[in-house]
């Protein structure tokens, strides 16, 4: 698995995507859908229409990368985001808890010692 630094933002479209689209095509959904640099270097996040499948793109330092993923059985439970503006970034735990098939519905955070910027 890839990590990314704690200052990397994750913003997840809530509109569905053709997933033919690649690295220009999703290019072009960060501009249009979320308002977004895609060289920024944060991860935008991707779904079809029926759930599916997940796109990521970003920018690493010298070129964009894709994560892809096509689930043989169920869908990604995306509520949480339905509610949610497309330019407010999520957190990278909850894409983490999405991407393995947790529903952020019932789960519970717990209080963490954050330092404020």
């Amino acid at each position: 698995m890839i990590s990314f630094p704690h200052t990397v933002k994750v913003y997840a479209s809530t509109t569905a995507v053709d997933m033919r689209k690649s690295f220009d095509g999703l290019c072009g959904c960060v501009e249009q859908l979320i308002g977004a640099d895609p060289l920024n270097g944060h991860l935008f996040t991707f779904f079809n229409k029926r759930f599916t499948m997940v796109k990521i793109l970003f920018w690493d330092r010298n070129g964009f990368c894709i994560w892809s993923k096509r689930l043989e059985q169920g869908r990604f439970n995306t509520a949480s985001l339905l509610n949610s503006d497309l330019k407010t970034p999520i957190e990278f735990s909850d894409l983490m808890l999405i991407l393995e098939g947790i529903d952020l519905a019932g789960a519970r955070r717990r209080k963490r010692y954050k330092i404020s910027a």
